[in-house]
């Protein structure tokens, strides 16, 4: 059987299609990603100007699902499409258009032969709870097969995940403490096991959305000067902004000046790790707190414990501090001391380390250092607990983020109750071949003692 998920970020669209055993379905087969396929182009929500084209841009992605699923298969599976942050901004900003984009890419995805079962906007708690699922049912936290085909629950404790996307992060993770506010309290019975976790979005805390929240607090700060020292930005780095890419989101129209927005500013790279650390922890409110305790912005969090794997825009930061900084990353200073050395690397040598990262590389400074300060002052990681962390993109060969747990949710491929005790028909295969094997082993020693007996009665 196969499945296929539109992950409609709001940076881009990722579309994976999934496989599973197709006699296992509601005997939860185990799931794995067949093919997966970037879409070309931002995601779905740049297109309010232009609904229909957010349909077309799906296409070559959709084509290549044609030929990824056999043509036998197509009417039987499922296709869905969960749209994320970027799509929860333009539905705050203009709800209007963003049904138009529903509407445009709902109409594109009904040409096509699978069995269409709607696009929707995921809330920020979905999102949270769906990548926890993912990446549990990857590492086979809640149940595993047996050699023998039967079910396996494992003592195992479950993983924390962090997702940061392009617009919001998630936080998700098993708690056994009192979850003092209610929002952030999900209960969930997978297998016949119950699971209390705590979970919680910060929208505008993407990795896009940061970066434009922390050019408005830089041009506060020098009061829309037209040239604008940037300190995450390195020396030998600048660029010329108008303040309407800056101002065209919800998460800075608060701060959006009385200046025509087709004023444009230089923004001219000081690379000054200290300073950047300072501009960027501005993004967090760290004081207000109605809880007993907080992670920022007045949001309540239990103490984080166990062990997480930190995914999507938190595995390519670490990735980049790894393999083209060549720094390892298991304590928090190393995080802080990798943010500043990148911070002090001008222009010039970050180019040459990785020429193939150019549009992405001026910003490594700045996502380094917010990393940092959302996994330490924000999450309240330490020394004891940051080593829990695993920065990962994959789990085997299946990408770790929403989308599979969204598919496993709506296929109901993931039972309330514990699988039923009988035998799967792998299990009774199992058991005939062991007996074949059994009785083949016993015949070939009983015509084994029967020659033996022969050659020796024949040569007496």
């Amino acid at each position: 059987q196969y499945g296929i998920v539109l992950d409609a970020g709001s940076s881009h669209t990722a579309m994976f299609v999934y496989k599973w055993p197709a006699d296992k379905e509601n005997d939860t087969g185990v799931v794995s990603e067949h093919s997966m396929c970037d879409v070309e182009g931002p995601g779905i929500s740049s297109y309010s100007s232009n609904p229909p084209a957010a349909g077309t841009s799906l296409e070559q992605c959709l084509n290549q699902a044609l030929r990824d699923v056999p043509k036998e298969k197509h009417t039987g599976t499922p296709l869905y499409l969960g749209a994320t942050a970027g799509m929860r901004l333009l539905n705050i900003a203009n709800p209007q258009v963003s049904d138009a984009v529903l509407r445009a890419v709902t109409a594109t995805l009904k040409t096509y032969p699978f069995d269409f079962r709607g696009a929707k906007i995921l809330s920020g708690e979905e999102e949270g709870v769906f990548g926890w699922v993912t990446a549990n049912y990857l590492l086979e936290n809640f149940i595993k097969r047996g050699w023998l085909g039967e079910w396996i629950q494992p003592q195992k404790k479950t993983l924390g995940a962090m997702d940061f996307g392009g617009a919001s992060t998630q936080i998700t993770f098993e708690t056994q403490e009192t979850i003092e506010d209610p929002r952030n309290q999900v209960m969930l019975k997978l297998y016949g096991q119950a699971y209390k976790v705590y979970t919680h979005s910060f929208l505008c805390y993407g990795r896009d959305q940061v970066l434009k929240r922390l050019f408005s607090k830089l041009l506060q700060a020098e009061s829309y000067q037209a040239t604008v020292p940037h300190p995450c930005w390195p020396m030998g780095y600048n660029k010329s902004l108008s303040l309407s890419s800056i101002y065209d989101s919800p998460c800075t129209e608060k701060e959006r000046p009385s200046l025509a927005l087709n004023t444009t500013v230089t923004l001219v790279g000081t690379g000054n790790g200290n300073l950047c650390t300072l501009h960027v922890s501005k993004l967090f409110n760290f004081t207000s707190c109605s809880f007993s305790h907080c992670s920022f912005d007045g949001v309540f969090q239990p103490k984080v414990s166990g062990n997480f794997i930190a995914f999507s825009a938190f595995f390519y930061t670490v990735d980049f501090i790894q393999t083209v900084m060549g720094r390892s990353v298991r304590l928090p200073n190393d995080l802080k001391d990798a943010a500043v050395t990148i911070c002090a690397t001008s222009w010039s040598e970050l180019l040459q380390k990785a020429p193939k990262l150019e549009k992405r590389l001026p910003d490594y400074c700045a996502v380094s250092t917010f990393v940092y300060l959302l996994t330490t002052r924000g999450y309240n990681f330490n020394n004891h607990s940051f080593p829990n962390i695993a920065f990962q993109k994959k789990a085997g060969e299946t990408s770790i983020g929403w989308a599979l747990g969204y598919m496993l949710n709506l296929t109901n491929m993931i039972p309330a109750e514990k699988p039923s005790s009988h035998k799967s028909i792998l299990y009774n295969y199992w058991v005939i071949l062991i007996l074949l094997f059994v009785v083949t082993t016993l015949m070939s020693l009983v015509t084994a003692v029967c020659l033996l007996r022969r050659s020796k009665s024949s040569a007496i």
